[in-house]
């Protein structure tokens, strides 16, 4: 019984598959927003889509450990994404500068938005996980309606598998 008690919590502690209340879930349709991206430009979803399905990932802070591995992750399976005509965007609360210096550093060949009042992060309603700003990787179809997610702060690459199966689904 212990055990059980215990998985729980970690169950609970690190958010696995969960869907906080608030949150956008399979099915929504996601509202427009625009944010600036790592060399400052103006970036709107609306936009994006006009091209094709979009992968959004919100993620904590750049140049983490585990942020790191999964910003790698979707930079080494990119070639995948964008030969099934998706762009992949991550989005944190770091700014500008910050995107730019993560993005050079770990030669990452996709948008990052800075969401610096996580005005967009409280529009998809990602939730926040012991504290920290969640991981929530969402797959939109070209209408902007959430085809999958994935929820979970500890498995950075599993967002990156999981987006790929959804998208191959398209």
């Amino acid at each position: 019984m212990k055990i059980f008690h215990t998985m729980l919590l970690t169950l609970a502690i690190f958010g696995f598959g969960a869907t906080a209340k608030g949150q956008l879930t399979t099915g929504s349709k996601v509202p427009d927003f625009e944010l600036k991206d790592q060399d400052g430009h103006n970036f709107k979803l609306s936009s994006a889509l006009a091209k094709g399905p979009v992968v959004v990932y919100f993620y904590p802070k750049d140049d983490t450990p585990g942020c790191t591995k999964e910003a790698c992750s979707f930079r080494d399976s990119f070639e995948g994404f964008k030969d099934a005509g998706a762009q992949v965007v991550g989005i944190s609360a770091d700014d500008v500068a910050s995107h730019k210096k993560f993005a050079e550093k770990y030669k990452l060949p996709f948008t990052l938005l800075a969401d610096t009042d996580n005005k967009v992060r409280k529009l998809f309603g990602v939730p926040k996980t012991m504290m920290l700003p969640g991981r929530v990787t969402y797959v939109l179809d070209r209408n902007g309606v959430i085809v999958h997610q994935f929820n979970s702060l500890t498995q950075a690459t599993q967002h990156v598998e999981e987006a790929m199966a959804a998208i191959k689904k398209l």
